[in-house]
């Protein structure tokens, strides 16, 4: 086989530092374009950037010859080093060290990409912590909870 065919769609959740509510309406759009181009970098193809307040999600495809950990080092290392260098916030600004996860096929990438772009009506309805409850149980990720959002840093 000369070729290799392959299409695949991660997205990718992560949270603020302590989960603190510092990503402001000022910045925000051109915080989520930074990230989406710092995906593109990697030679992802990012399809949306978006998030709350705490948390961002990005949906991109990538390649075999990518990592999901790549990706999401460098695109939250150099926007967090954006977001500092450009003094948006009084104090330092830093992710948390985890991210999730989670695949998706074609004929599911629709409704992923609306569920991203309406992130400020989903979260006029749940935290943070329920939505990202509800992505690792409908992957059927295992987790322990005792665990899940302590801070490991």
């Amino acid at each position: 086989m000369p070729n290799t065919y392959t299409k695949m769609y991660c997205q990718a959740v992560f949270a603020v530092k302590h989960r603190k509510a510092v990503i402001q309406d000022a910045f925000k759009g051109d915080l989520y374009a930074v990230i989406g181009n710092l995906v593109n970098e990697t030679e992802a193809k990012i399809l949306i950037v978006n998030g709350h307040f705490d948390h961002v999600h990005c949906l991109f495809q990538f390649f075999p010859k990518q990592s999901v950990s790549d990706i999401m080092k460098n695109a939250k290392a150099k926007s967090s080093k954006w977001i500092n260098e450009s003094q948006l916030l009084e104090n330092r600004f830093e992710w948390q060290s985890a991210f999730g996860a989670f695949t998706y096929s074609e004929k599911e990438i629709q409704k992923v990409f609306d569920y991203v772009k309406n992130q400020e009506m989903h979260h006029q309805k749940m935290t943070f912590r329920e939505e990202y409850l509800m992505m690792l149980k409908a992957h059927a990720i295992d987790f322990s909870p005792e665990y899940l959002f302590k801070e490991l840093e």
